[in-house]
């Protein structure tokens, strides 16, 4: 996914449930609409957390990859 040019990155690595959902919409306020925050996080639940804000709030999730026990996700703000 390195094609996707992250405007804030995330690391959420080492948190565990809820903490990792706890933390993109505090970070993604700070973005303007269009621009990606990407998050990496190592909390296998936090696929479906992700997936769940994203629809609730309106952002959109434009990729996610899980590598080595780590998931990435970059979220495009509304």
């Amino acid at each position: 996914m390195s094609d996707i040019i992250a405007d804030q990155e995330l690391d959420c690595r080492g948190m565990n449930c809820p903490l990792p959902i706890l933390q993109p919409p505090k970070a993604i306020e700070q973005l303007n609409s269009g621009q990606i925050l990407k998050m990496t996080a190592t909390d296998p639940g936090s696929a479906n957390d992700m997936e769940a804000w994203a629809k609730r709030t309106g952002n959109e999730i434009v990729a996610s990859e899980e590598a080595n026990g780590e998931y990435t996700y970059y979220v495009k703000r509304k």
